[in-house]
This record gives C-alpha cells, sequence and structure tokens, in this order.
C-alpha cells in the first residue's frame, strides 16, 4: 500500500503545496487540514485507521499515536515539517525542503541491535552520612541500598539499609554490572548496647553493585561519568540535585535495552603486529573507556560504550562502524536529502547536521525566531562525533554546497574539527561550518547571514564504504586533481623510501596490516599499493634502518589501484648453482662482515655457505667433514641366530 501523507497548515501558520510534494516524492497527499490535532481529529484518525499514514506533525505525536491504538491501526510515521520548513523567514520558498523531508522520512530504516541488561537494584550510595543517609532513607523501600562513608562514626544498628565505610580503591563496569574493590574496609557488627561496634579495616574487599549514586562531589569515579550508564552523581550542597538523582536512581530497577552502537570487524584492525604497535585513534579517542587493546587489535566493550561514534570517524581501515544506524542508511539519506531538493526546484541546498540538542534548537528558533533559511536542510544524527570526513564529502559531492555541524554542549568537539579540517583538505574548499551557539537566534543569524556557494556540477550516488565514498566524492569535488596533499595523521598517504638505507629486510612488509606493502617472491622488490595503505605508522616504527616515512596524501588516479616498486635491488646467484636468492648487497655485506671474524666461519667452506641457496646450503653443510647432523655407522640389526649363537657361547 502506497503511504499517504496527512498534512496540516497548524491554523493557517505555514503554507503547504501537496502538489510539488507529491511530484518530488511521489507520496500521496492529504488534502490540507487546519486543525489536524483538534476541531479536524475525527478526520485525522480516519486516515490513520486506513493505514500507512505519516503525518506531518511531530508536536502531537502521541496523541496520534493514541488514535491509531483506538482504531487498531499501525502506529503512523512523523516528519516535521512545520518547525525545519513551514515555520520560517522563507516559508514562501520551502517546497522544495519540505519535499526533501518528507522523501528522507519515507525510507527505510533498519531496526537497531540492543541486548538486555539486568538490573536487580543493588545500589551503592557515596558520600558522607548526612547527604548519604538521607538518601538511603529515601529508596531503601525501592533499591537494596548500601551506603560507603569515609570512616566509621557513631551510629545504632537496625537501619533499613547496610552502611559500610572504607575507600574506593577501584570500579569499573555500568549499569547492572559494577565491580568494586574497597580498601580500610569496615561493617556494622550488630548486637550489643550503645553506639554499634565495627569490624577491624581490611583491604582488597571486593564488591559488585547495580547502581552507584555519588554524593561526594569532587572528582567523578569515571571519565565521561554523564555517559555510563547507571552512574548517578549530584552535588551534594544542592537538594534539588541530590532529589533528582534519588529520583532517578529509583528507577534503575528491571530490564533494560542496551542498543549495541558499533561494530567491530576484528581482522581489519590496525591496532598492532607482533607486539609492534600502530593505530591507536579509537583508544586515544574513547571518553568512556569502553575500547582496549586486546592483542593485534582492540576490543569494544558494548556495556560501557555510549555511542558518541568518533571512534567510527576516526578508524582508518573500517573495522569499526557505526551501527545505529549503519553508515550505508546515512549515505542513503544524504543523498536522498539532495537529490529531491534538486527534483522539487532547489538549487545549492546547505545541509545542516545535529543531534537532539539542535532539534530542540530548531524548535524554538522556529516558534520565536526566524527559523532556518529555506535552503538549509537539518539532518538529524544520532551521533554527531561519527559524522567524520567520509560524511561530510558525501554530503558535498551528492549535491550541497556546504555542510554546517550545530554542536551540543556534550560534543566532542576535537574529533568534529580534525574531520573538518580533512574534508575540507579533500573538498579543495572551505565547505564545512561548526556551529557552537546555545541561542536560538544566534543560530538563525548564523545560518541567513552565512555566505552562499554552489554545489558540484554533477553530483554523486555515495555506495560503497566510508574510503569508497571518500575517494569518489574526492573525484567529484576536484575533477581536476590528481594527489591531494591531506593534513598530518590522514588515513590516505603514500610512504617514502630512503633507498640507499633499505636493506630490503622486508620486515614491514610482513607486519603491514592492510597488505598495502608487499614483496616479489622472484626478485629483491619493494612493493606498495597506496589505495591500501592506512598510514597506520606501523612500517615506519618496526623499520630496523628508520629508512620509511609517511605522505598523507590522497591519489585520485589509476595509478593508487596498483602496486609500484619502492625499492630493488640486483639478486644474487648461488655460487655452487646458480639459483638467484637474496639482495646482492645483502649477502656480499654478510659475507663481508664474517668471514675470518667469526668462529663459525673461519674457513672458506664455511663462508662459502653464506654465498649458496637454501638448498645448496643444506647439502654443503651435510657432507661437510664437521657437520652436527652426522653421526656413527648405525649398528647392524640383531636377529635370531645372534642371540642362538650368542646362547651356545655360554
Amino acid at each position: 500500500m502506497t503511504k499517504k501523507l496527512i498534512l496540516c497548515d497548524c491554523l493557517g501558520s505555514q503554507t503547504l503545496d501537496p502538489e510539488t510534494l507529491q511530484q518530488a516524492t511521489g507520496v500521496s497527499c492529504s488534502k490540507v487540514l487546519t486543525h489536524a490535532c483538534g476541531q479536524q481529529v475525527a478526520q485525522t484518525a480516519s486516515m490513520i485507521a486506513d493505514g500507512d499514514a505519516v503525518i506531518a506533525c511531530q508536536q502531537e505525536s502521541i496523541l496520534f499515536k493514541d488514535l491509531a491504538a483506538e482504531t487498531d491501526a499501525p502506529v503512523p510515521d512523523f516528519v516535521d515539517l512545520r518547525d525545519r520548513a513551514g515555520w520560517s523567514g522563507d516559508a514562501d520558498r520551502a517546497s522544495p525542503k519540505m519535499a526533501a523531508l518528507v522523501a528522507e522520512a519515507m525510507l527505510p530504516r533498519p531496526a537497531g541491535k540492543s541486548v538486555d541488561i539486568v538490573s536487580n537494584g543493588a545500589c551503592l550510595i557515596l558520600g558522607t552520612e548526612e547527604v548519604a543517609l538521607g538518601a538511603a532513607r529515601d529508596l531503601a523501600d525501592i533499591l537494596a541500598v548500601t551506603v560507603l562513608v569515609d570512616a566509621p562514626f557513631d551510629t545504632t544498628p537496625g537501619l533499613p539499609f547496610d552502611v559500610v565505610s572504607g575507600s574506593l580503591s577501584r570500579a569499573s563496569g555500568s549499569l547492572g554490572a559494577f565491580n568494586l574493590r574497597l580498601d580500610g574496609f569496615q561493617q556494622i557488627i550488630a548486637g550489643g548496647r550503645g553506639d554499634a561496634e565495627w569490624t577491624p579495616a581490611r583491604d582488597g574487599a571486593l564488591t559488585e553493585c547495580d547502581v552507584i549514586l555519588d554524593l561526594r562531589g569532587g572528582t567523578p569515579l569515571f571519565s565521561a561519568h554523564e555517559k555510563r550508564d547507571g552512574y548517578l552523581r549530584a552535588d551534594p550542597g544542592s537538594q534539588p540535585a541530590v532529589a533528582k538523582a534519588v529520583l532517578e536512581a529509583s528507577q534503575l530497577i528491571g530490564t533494560f535495552e542496551k542498543p549495541l552502537y558499533v561494530r567491530l570487524e576484528e581482522p581489519l584492525c590496525a591496532h598492532s603486529r607482533a607486539e609492534q604497535p600502530a593505530c591507536s585513534k579509537c583508544l586515544d579517542i574513547c571518553p568512556t573507556g569502553a575500547i582496549s587493546s586486546a592483542g593485534e587489535h582492540v576490543a569494544i566493550d558494548p556495556m560501557i560504550c555510549a555511542g558518541c561514534g568518533a571512534c567510527s570517524a576516526l578508524c582508518p581501515s573500517g573495522a569499526i562502524t557505526y551501527d545505529a544506524p549503519p553508515v550505508a542508511t546515512l549515505f542513503a539519506r544524504i543523498h536522498t536529502l539532495a537529490s529531491t531538493f534538486r527534483t522539487a526546484g532547489g538549487a545549492d541546498p546547505r545541509l545542516m547536521v545535529h543531534d537532539d540538542f539542535g532539534a530542540e534548537m530548531i524548535s524554538l528558533s522556529a516558534r520565536y525566531g526566524r527559523g532556518l533559511p529555506a535552503d538549509v536542510i537539518p539532518l538529524s544524527v544520532t551521533a554527531l562525533a561519527g559524522f567524520g570526513h567520509a560524511e561530510m564529502l558525501s554530503a558535498l559531492a551528492s549535491g550541497f554546497a556546504s555542510v554546517s555541524i550545530l554542536l551540543a554542549p556534550t560534543t566532542e568537539r576535537d574529533v568534529i574539527e580534525g574531520e573538518a579540517a580533512l574534508a575540507e583538505a579533500i573538498a579543495g574548499r572551505r565547505a564545512i561550518t561548526i556551529l557552537d551557539v546555545t541561542d536560538p537566534d544566534a543560530l538563525s543569524d548564523a545560518l541567513y547571514d552565512a555566505a552562499t556557494a554552489s554545489c558540484v556540477d554533477t553530483p554523486i550516488l555515495p555506495l560503497g564504504s566510508r574510503r569508497q565514498v571518500a575517494r569518489l566524492a574526492a573525484k567529484a569535488l576536484q575533477p581536476e586533481a590528481e594527489v591531494i596533499a591531506l593534513p598530518p595523521a590522514a588515513p590516505y598517504g603514500a610512504i617514502l623510501v630512503d633507498q640507499d638505507a633499505c636493506t630490503l629486510c622486508l620486515s614491514c612488509v610482513s607486519l603491514c596490516p592492510s597488505g598495502a606493502l608487499g614483496d616479489n617472491p622472484d626478485k629483491p622488490q619493494l612493493r606498495f599499493q597506496e589505495d591500501a595503505c592506512l598510514q597506520c605508522g606501523l612500517c615506519s616504527t618496526i623499520c630496523p634502518e628508520d629508512a620509511i616515512t609517511l605522505a598523507p596524501q590522497l591519489d585520485l588516479t589509476d595509478a593508487a589501484f596498483t602496486q609500484k616498486v619502492l625499492n630493488e635491488e640486483e639478486p644474487f646467484a648461488c655460487v655452487e648453482c646458480g639459483t638467484l636468492f637474496g639482495a646482492k648487497s645483502t649477502v656480499e655485506r654478510i659475507t663481508e662482515k664474517l668471514a675470518g671474524n667469526h668462529a663459525m666461519f673461519g674457513n672458506p667452506e664455511a663462508v662459502r655457505m653464506i654465498q649458496m641457496c637454501e638448498n645448496c646450503r643444506i647439502q654443503a653443510q651435510f657432507h661437510s667433514r664437521d657437520n652436527p647432523f652426522a653421526s656413527k655407522e648405525r649398528p647392524r640389526v640383531r636377529t635370531t641366530d645372534d642371540y642362538l649363537s650368542k646362547r651356545k657361547d655360554h
């Protein structure tokens, strides 16, 4: 069944053009209602009951979902045309943008992956006696509460919760699975008269809990603590803050769904090889510490991962990809927005990327200010830091004239700034703007006052991996360019080899995680394929002669896909059979260094073995006078006659 778009001009506050929307998107449009959530709610309910409804209003989504439930109809989809386009200073030119938003809303969205987390309500409260005990009394009827104080104090047994003393020396985990280590641990001894006695202090006490309520103030237990599920923190001097944290803690019992934000393909990871360090970009940027080293690849703890997406934006090999939703879905959304805008008659659109914070800013700007310009198309994403250079380039190459990224207060700004600089270097022009504003009017002013630009003449269809899309976009944005210089630490580039220093030991080939470096089995050669190079730096780290340096660049020619020789030498001919093996200079250097200078190569026969191929060397060693494998002549096999003759002699 074809989806039907239910339109409402919201008491005449916006202008809608059903004909343009239908022609550009192919979606059937209803007649334009005026008060779909009020006087005309019966008509709205009837259209919802028909099924496959898409309602062009986000504000009253709860009401419309209730209407669907009352009529046993499928839950309708929603697209916010009013706040993002209809309430705008350019509302009379907003039809192309509305069409783009409708088409993007119609795209299928893959279901997110998640895992269940069970919290049994074991809550540890940290803080001073006054604040922590007060919070414990409020939670004791709901959660299994334990209060941890710094030192024993005068109290009586029989409290409705546990009280222990000590210092928290280690904490790890997240909601439903915190692991703790306590030093100086003491418990209350029940019984007796007067104030309670405490057990002797001991170190290394281990325990677990589901929720941590930190009311100490000072340094949090975890980095990026606001992203750690199950860890609640409040200023002990603020009663409203403590009350809010107590209320949140009371809700953390039961079964919860934890989204699985990223996907890791271990074989593609270029973290290390043979205990030699290589790429650590994801480790260095992860704000929660969810990523750790696990040998030749990294490991990601999905329970700690907060889904910021920075690791996927920085991963050079594509081993880590954002999966909520997959990057292919994001590329499809970007392409649909740009192509539909053009189909509806728009030109040179601008993309503005935002998260939930930005959505609220847009809504406030639309209701009380000028809203967004008609050529600015908003794109809501789950993780701003995951919108990396590949996504920025795909937007520019799909037909957007520029890309603006509206930061939220908790956004990892360093990641976005680095990715924007890389995207602009590849695009060859200034086209990425980072908006760090918290006032809706300032947001509108920045967008209306921004300089206009033109989009590419021939937009692309962004398909493939992030590296493939970045390369495809670069060729569309700089069609005349052959090699583009990139900033340091870029994930694309070549390597430069000092041929005078390189001995062709090929240690770099054996450890290259992406296969960019290779050898030639027939002759001493070091080969390189630039398209596969991740610029992880492992080759330069492992090179014993320091002969390799990195050259960040993007080669847009077909030469990037072919192997080229970086260094080669004349092979050495075996002095025994003439077979070519090794590098001539290396064999001659070893011969010169060992002949007469080492106890094992004191005679000409031993020195000659250095100049033999593998087969001839084995043969020569076997037949040599001092063959280490030689032994005495094997004894004759004893037979029955031997035993009988021996018995006869006795």
